[in-house]
C-alpha cells in the first residue's frame, strides 16, 4: 500500500490583511502538513499548486520554503509538486531550482513511481490554451498499479469550472486511477468516468469566504483508491460575527454580538445584513482589536441610502497653475520658452535636449535681448504680456484644430488597436490579452 498526503493552495507570501503576521501564517500552515507527513511516515508530499502566492515570492519566504522542504528531505519522504496559476513564470520555475536542490520534484509527462503509484503532472494551463493541449504521457511502469495525475485548474464537475475532465480523461494516453487537483479552495470529490476526481483545498483561509476548517487530503493505494480528509488544528482562529438588524438596530446590537466572543489573536470578520441603522466599521473594528483580534473587517451588504449631500469635486487645470507659478518667477523669455519646450507633451524626451540646445543658439544669434528678466507682472496688468502669455494662447489652438481634423477623418480613418488592451506580466513580457483568463480562484487582489 502507498499512502500520501495531497495538499495544495499554500500561498505562501500572502500578506492578507497588509498584516506579516497573517503573513507568517500561511508559511507555518505549510509547515504543520509537513510535520504531519514526518509524523505519519506517509510515502510522499503531492502539492497541487499555488505553493507561492505570486511569481515573485521575496526571499525570506524561500528561505522559510527551502527550510520546510529539507524537513521532508531529511526524513526521506519525496516532494512531487506542479506550477499552479499564482507562481507560474514564462521561464524556469520556482519548482525547478528546488529540484535542482534536490528538495522537490517537478511533475510532469514521466512517471514518477512511488511505492506502487505513479503521478504524473500537468501544470497550470490558461484556458485559451487549452484547445491545442495533448494529454499525452509516457506509458505506466510495469511496477506500478495505479497512475494518479496531479493537475492545477478549475474542473468539472465543482463549482467555478472552466475545464473539462471528461476531456482530460478521454484523451489522456493513460488511464488515471485518481486525479488530485489544486485551485479550488474548497475541498471536494467526485467521480468521473470510474476515476476519483479531488481537491484538498487550501491550508490558510485566503478570503473571509472561505469559513470551513482548513486541511488537506490523505491518498491511500491499496486494492482500490481510498481518499480520508484530515484538518488543520493549529491555524491561525477565524472568527465570523453575523448580524442581522432589526429596524431600529444600529451599532449598539453589533458591538453587543461581538463582545460574545473570544477573540483574542483571531481574524475578526463581521458580517452585516437586515434593515437596522447607519453604523460606523472603524468603531466595530476598533473595539475587536481592543478586545484582542489581530484583525478586524466588517462587511456591510446591506443597501443603505444615499446621503442627501453630494461632495462635488473640481479640479484646476495644471498646466495653467505651471504657467502661472513660472510668470511670478520673473524668468526671462527665453527661459519661459525653454520651459515651455520642457513640458511639450508632443516632443519626445530623447529630443528635449537636442531641441532646447538648437533653440538657445538661434537667440543668442538673433535676439540676446530674450534672455533679460521678465517686466514685473501684477495678476491685473492686462497691458504687460510675456512670452508665455503668448505660448499659452498658441497652446489652445492646435488643440482645437487637431480635434477638428481627427473628427473629419473619422469617417474614412480605421481606430487602431487600443494598447491598452495589452497587459505586461510581471517579467516585463508583454501577454496576449486572451490570457487574461489566468486569473482564478486563487485570486484575491
Amino acid at each position: 500500500m502507498t499512502r500520501v498526503i495531497h495538499t495544495g493552495d499554500t500561498h505562501i507570501g500572502y500578506q492578507q490583511y497588509n498584516s506579516p503576521e497573517r503573513r507568517q501564517d500561511f508559511l507555518e500552515a505549510f509547515r504543520s502538513v509537513v510535520e504531519d507527513a514526518v509524523a505519519d511516515d506517509v510515502d510522499a508530499v503531492v502539492h497541487a499548486g499555488d505553493l507561492f502566492h505570486d511569481r515573485r515570492p521575496s526571499l525570506v519566504d524561500l528561505q522559510g520554503t527551502i527550510d520546510v522542504l529539507r524537513t521532508l528531505s531529511d526524513a526521506d519522504i519525496p516532494f512531487l509538486a506542479v506550477v499552479g496559476n499564482h507562481e507560474s513564470k514564462r521561464d524556469a520555475q520556482w519548482l525547478d531550482l528546488f529540484a535542482d536542490l534536490g528538495l522537490a520534484t517537478r511533475l510532469g509527462a514521466d512517471p514518477v513511481v512511488v511505492g506502487d503509484a505513479a503521478f504524473y503532472g500537468l501544470d497550470f494551463v490558461p484556458r485559451s490554451r487549452r484547445d491545442d493541449l495533448e494529454y499525452a504521457f509516457d506509458p505506466v511502469p510495469e511496477r506500478a498499479d495505479h497512475a494518479t495525475l496531479v493537475s492545477h485548474g478549475l474542473f468539472e464537475p465543482f463549482a467555478h469550472a472552466d475545464w473539462d475532465t471528461e476531456t482530460v480523461l478521454e484523451q489522456s494516453t493513460v488511464d488515471f486511477d485518481a486525479v488530485l487537483l489544486g485551485d479550488n479552495h474548497k475541498p471536494d470529490t467526485a467521480e468521473v468516468r470510474d476515476t476519483w476526481v479531488t481537491y484538498c483545498g487550501s491550508t490558510e483561509r485566503a478570503s473571509a469566504s472561505e469559513r470551513e476548517d482548513r486541511g488537506y487530503n490523505i491518498v491511500d493505494f491499496d486494492e482500490s483508491v481510498a481518499i480520508s480528509r484530515r484538518g488543520l488544528t493549529d491555524t491561525r482562529a477565524f472568527v465570523f460575527v453575523d448580524v442581522d438588524l432589526e429596524d431600529g438596530e444600529g451599532i449598539d446590537r453589533v458591538q453587543e454580538r461581538v463582545r460574545q466572543h473570544d477573540l483574542d489573536d483571531a481574524v475578526v470578520i463581521v458580517t452585516i445584513e437586515g434593515e437596522g441603522c447607519p453604523i460606523t466599521p472603524a468603531a466595530i473594528e476598533e473595539l475587536a482589536i481592543d478586545r484582542g483580534a489581530l484583525v478586524a473587517r466588517v462587511n456591510d451588504r446591506r443597501d443603505l441610502p444615499d446621503e442627501d449631500d453630494e461632495v462635488s469635486v473640481s479640479f484646476a487645470n495644471p498646466d495653467d497653475a505651471v504657467r502661472e507659478r513660472v510668470r511670478e518667477l520673473g524668468l526671462s523669455n527665453a527661459a519661459l520658452e525653454i520651459d515651455e519646450t520642457v513640458r511639450n507633451g508632443d516632443l519626445a524626451d530623447s529630443n528635449v535636449r537636442e531641441t532646447v540646445e538648437r533653440r538657445v543658439r538661434e537667440l543668442l544669434d538673433e535676439d540676446r535681448a530674450a534672455f533679460e528678466p521678465a517686466p514685473d507682472r501684477e495678476p491685473g496688468d492686462e497691458d504687460v504680456t510675456t512670452v508665455a502669455d503668448h505660448l499659452a494662447d498658441e497652446s489652445d489652438s492646435p488643440v482645437d484644430s487637431a480635434a477638428t481634423s481627427a473628427a473629419d477623418a473619422g469617417d474614412r480613418t480605421e481606430v487602431a488597436a487600443d494598447p491598452a488592451e495589452q497587459t505586461t506580466d510581471e517579467t516585463g513580457e508583454t501577454e496576449d490579452p486572451a490570457d487574461a483568463d489566468t486569473a482564478s480562484l486563487g485570486d484575491f487582489a
